[in-house]
């Protein structure tokens, strides 16, 4: 654990030290958060494998504390990567694209998903809810290096940040929108009036079927 930084630091200046791959490898929900804990003094410096040395030196510069290596609790520093989605297997649950945290998977439910290659930060995190297992992560194309990290530019992480930021917002619009909708009823033949039941089941029982399709034609080709 660091020792508390200085107030004059702010989490807004310790973010803008973060690639910002979202990639939560540092035991954070995001960067931002990261950040903060770091500000607070409850977060050390060296937790972000993405950032490795660059970060860790930028961090202990600002906040007048020594440098250290890289925890690799949270993980060892690696190439870029970027996922990929093997379109021919997807079934198009949606669960990679809930929980990709800069929006770049496009496609919506039953159809085919896709990776939008320049907005991927090769976070992996969608890798895990994938219920066919058709993502993978590929070496990503590195650009002429134009910020403090050789493997991400300044302008990818400020624009990660704000597409992190867009995303949240939005989700939490739809929250609220969710909570202000009314309980809505459907007059029943058998008596009083019963709530809309919940699609959940039948989602699942959807992937479900979906994967058992994607498995035997798998089988069927063994």
């Amino acid at each position: 654990m660091s020792a508390r930084p200085q107030q004059t630091v702010t989490a807004e200046q310790i973010d803008a030290r973060l690639p910002q791959t979202q990639c939560t490898q540092c035991g954070y929900p995001r960067c931002r958060a990261y950040a903060e804990a770091v500000a607070r003094g409850d977060a050390d410096i060296n937790q972000c494998p993405p950032g490795d040395d660059i970060t860790i030196q930028a961090l202990a510069s600002l906040l007048h504390v020594p440098p250290k290596p890289l925890d690799v609790h949270f993980g060892r520093h690696a190439p870029r990567i970027r996922a990929v989605i093997e379109e021919s297997i997807c079934i198009g649950c949606r669960k990679c694209i809930d929980v990709c945290p800069v929006d770049a998977i496009l496609g919506a439910r039953k159809l085919m998903h896709t990776v939008i290659a320049a907005e991927c930060t090769g976070c992996a995190l969608c890798l895990p809810p994938c219920p066919v297992d058709c993502i993978a992560l590929v070496p990503a194309a590195v650009a002429t290096n134009a910020g403090p990290w050789p493997e991400y530019t300044h302008a990818e992480s400020t624009h990660w940040r704000a597409r992190t930021e867009s995303r949240l917002q939005r989700l939490a619009r739809r929250e609220r929108t969710g909570r202000e909708k009314p309980l809505v009823n459907i007059p029943s033949p058998a008596g009083p009036a019963s709530s809309f039941p919940d699609d959940r089941e039948r989602i699942r029982a959807e992937i479900r079927a979906a994967v058992d399709r994607v498995r035997q034609k798998r089988h069927g080709h063994d």
